[in-house]
Parts: structure tokens; C-alpha cells; sequence
């Protein structure tokens, strides 16, 4: 689905990336934007993976307990469908969507929509997650938050999974992960 950009100079969009390891403060980053948008009572629109019901199955949550309404959706394409007369779109745990997302995310920011995106940029084997290489690439404005490694207390940039088995995506907090800084990850 192909959507005609805005070429008329009324509104310019653009595209928001917030990234780093678990325990960051991601989220926390945007739903604090996010809040501030509609403050500023633009037309918010927010979207999560249906797969992650961590916290609670429709809102987003951070660690801290913040929370924002949002809409879950199992792919990317259903923005396209469900951003209409939107200022401002943001999409938390941008890792577990399909290849699609940074299209869609091009096509929103055309259309004159602020698009604010958050998710992990690495996994636990220290490879680029999903699409977030891709979104990170077409990013106007990139955030890099970093958490404090639990071992050393430097910044951490690393997720680190307690036991190295299983899948690539394995939703989990605390017990199954933990913030860890590029010694210390290495170390293991």
C-alpha cells in the first residue's frame, strides 16, 4: 500500500528513533514524548506488537510503571490503516515488527506525521535486532539511551540473557536479562 506524500510544504514529517538495551529507558522516553505531544494537543496514535503482553496486553508500560493507551497490532502495514488525521505516531518495540515497518514509517513521515519509534537495537547475541538497523538508517533524530551495567556500574549498551539458550525473541525482564557494559557482556 503506497500512500501520496505530502509535497505541499503545509507539515513535514520525520522519523524518531529512540534505542538501546533493556533496562534503558526506552519506553520511559517515549511515552514522556509522547504525553508532551498531546499536551501540546496534537492527535496522538501509538502502537505496540500484539506479542508483547509483558505488562499489560494494550498499554504501554515501562519499567518504572508509566503507562500510555495504545493500539496492539500484528503488523506494521495496519499503521497505515489506522493513522488517519494524525500529527504525531509513536511505535514501541520497533524489534518485533515485520520488514516492513521502516517503509511505513517513510510513508507516515511523507504524509506530514512525526513518527517516534523506540526498541532494541541489538539482541542478546549483540547483533542488530530486526528492523531497527533499517529504521535507524532513515532516522531524522536518533536517541541512544544507555542503562548501568549490573556487574561494574558503567553504562551498559548490552542485553544480556542469563541462560544463552532458545529463540532470538524471548520476552522477559529482570529474571531473564540484565543491562551490562561491553566488558562485562564479553566476559560473560
Amino acid at each position: 500500500m503506497f500512500i501520496e506524500p505530502n509535497l505541499s510544504g503545509e507539515r513535514r514529517g520525520w522519523i524518531e528513533v529512540i534505542c538501546g538495551s533493556m533496562f534503558s529507558g526506552k519506553t520511559e522516553e517515549l511515552i514522556r514524548r509522547l504525553k508532551r505531544a498531546k499536551i501540546a494537543n496534537l492527535k496522538v496514535e501509538i502502537f505496540k506488537p500484539a506479542i508483547d503482553i509483558r505488562y499489560h496486553e494494550q498499554n504501554i508500560v515501562s519499567h518504572d510503571e508509566n503507562s500510555i493507551i495504545s493500539t496492539p497490532i500484528d503488523n506494521s502495514q495496519t499503521i497505515l490503516l489506522l493513522a488517519n488525521d494524525v500529527d504525531v505516531i509513536g511505535i514501541d518495540e520497533a524489534q518485533f515488527f515485520d520488514d516492513m515497518l521502516p517503509e511505513v514509517c517513510d510513508q507516515l513521515a511523507l504524509r506530514g506525521i512525526r513518527v517516534i519509534v523506540a526498541g532494541l537495537d541489538m539482541d542478546y547475541l549483540a547483533k542488530p535486532f530486526g528492523q531497527m538497523p533499517n529504521l535507524l538508517a532513515k532516522a531524522d533524530y536518533i536517541t541512544k539511551l544507555h542503562a548501568i551495567c549490573v556487574k561494574c556500574g558503567n553504562i551498559a549498551n548490552y542485553s544480556y540473557r542469563k541462560e544463552a539458550k532458545g529463540p532470538q525473541v524471548l520476552l522477559g525482564e529482570k529474571d531473564v536479562y540484565e543491562p551490562r557494559c561491553r566488558h562485562c557482556y564479553y566476559e560473560r
